[in-house]
């Protein structure tokens, strides 16, 4: 079995394949100080709560845009899973060319969305993640990443507004009944909601005529991102599971671990 892990600056996501089969996913929060030992127990408790043995473990493969928690992570799957990881970073291939004005700069979790998105969908695509920022990347028919934007995620958005006012409460960040709001926290919701929705699409649409294509297909992925994707015509399709997608895929290309 695969353990593919998504490290971001807010969440640390898990899955654990059984060949294609994404058999469990689970999330902690991402914290620099946990220690090796700690991140091992985890671990170990995640895959326990799947009704797996730590002996079916094959393999791991990790992307981080975290580099200041990587040493206890890598420390803990090679003292509690007994694997070496795999890191996606150069030297890793993905089928990719990588054609901005300096390719080490793109984040790895970028790459692998895009993995991801190409082998499930296809090319000519640009893919959303909405995480602690959201991205807006594009890759052509012929592989190429062409292009991307990168926005403060809707989180970052929404704290920045409470966060910055001295009366403004924390919000559950959801869309109201209505825009028409008529109290304060409702205003808040329709502001950040609203407000992220048409600088979503507004980005896409511009993305859109600077490419002159207007058959692109958008794909997002990210945890807030079906917020966005259910009160807008402009993303095809939201898959929660897309950077396991990309994790997996990497893994098999540079593994060569048979599909079915």
């Amino acid at each position: 079995m695969l353990v593919v892990v998504d490290a971001g600056n807010t969440n640390i996501t898990i899955g654990i394949y059984e060949e294609n089969t994404l058999l469990k996913s689970f999330r902690m929060t991402t914290k620099m100080e946990r220690t090796s030992d700690e991140y091992g127990l985890v671990l170990l408790n995640f895959i326990s709560m799947a009704n797996i043995e730590k002996s079916q473990v094959s393999d791991v493969i990790i992307s981080s845009v975290v580099p200041k928690m990587m040493h206890a992570f890598t420390n803990a799957v090679r003292r509690y899973l007994e694997k070496e990881p795999m890191i996606v970073g150069s030297g890793l291939k993905t089928g990719i060319a990588i054609l901005t004005d300096n390719p080490k700069e793109v984040g790895p979790d970028r790459i692998v969305d895009l993995v991801g998105a190409i082998d499930e969908y296809g090319t000519n695509i640009i893919v959303v993640d909405f995480g602690t920022a959201t991205t807006y990347d594009y890759i052509n028919d012929e592989k190429q990443f062409i292009a991307g934007v990168t926005a403060p995620g809707i989180g970052i958005s929404a704290n920045a507004l409470w966060g910055q006012t001295a009366k403004l409460p924390e919000i559950e960040i959801k869309k109201p009944d209505s825009i028409l709001a008529k109290n304060t926290i409702h205003s808040m919701q329709a502001g950040v909601v609203y407000g992220y929705i048409g600088q979503c699409e507004y980005i896409i649409t511009k993305m859109k005529e600077a490419l002159n294509d207007d058959n692109i297909k958008v794909i997002a992925t990210g945890g807030l991102g079906s917020i966005v994707f259910n009160e807008t015509n402009l993303i095809d399709v939201y898959d929660p599971e897309l950077t396991f997608k990309g994790l997996k895929k990497i893994y098999q290309i540079n593994k060569k671990m048979p599909r079915n």
